[in-house]
């Protein structure tokens, strides 16, 4: 069984602690297992790659790491880091709203 995570793929999120404090970025990826997110440009880390057909020079490339799902907030239309609430609209079906405005998220 799956646990609900309020953070969706395409999310803006801003990072709450650790090392990327403060920064912003679009979830890429998320890993409902280990409860990680990967987000675009945040904690970046290095990775040595052996030369290969695709990559026939090698080198060392940076790539984003996951960080912990209670570590990012979810960034509304305002600009606001707030907490993701779901309810039904006019129609019944579910939708994610802002908690801090009240603001339906997309």
């Amino acid at each position: 069984m799956f646990k609900r995570v309020k953070v969706k793929k395409g999310d803006l999120v801003v990072v709450t602690t650790g090392d990327s404090k403060g920064k912003q970025g679009r979830v890429v990826e998320v890993n409902r297992d280990n409860d990680r997110v990967v987000v675009e440009g945040v904690n970046l880390v290095k990775k040595h790659r052996k030369p290969s057909a695709q990559n026939p020079q090698g080198g060392i490339e940076s790539i984003a790491a996951g960080i912990n799902i209670s570590n990012v907030k979810v960034v509304d239309a305002k600009g606001n880091a707030t907490r993701i609430g779901r309810r039904r609209n006019a129609d019944g079906k579910l939708e994610r709203f802002s908690k801090k405005s009240g603001e339906t998220l997309k």
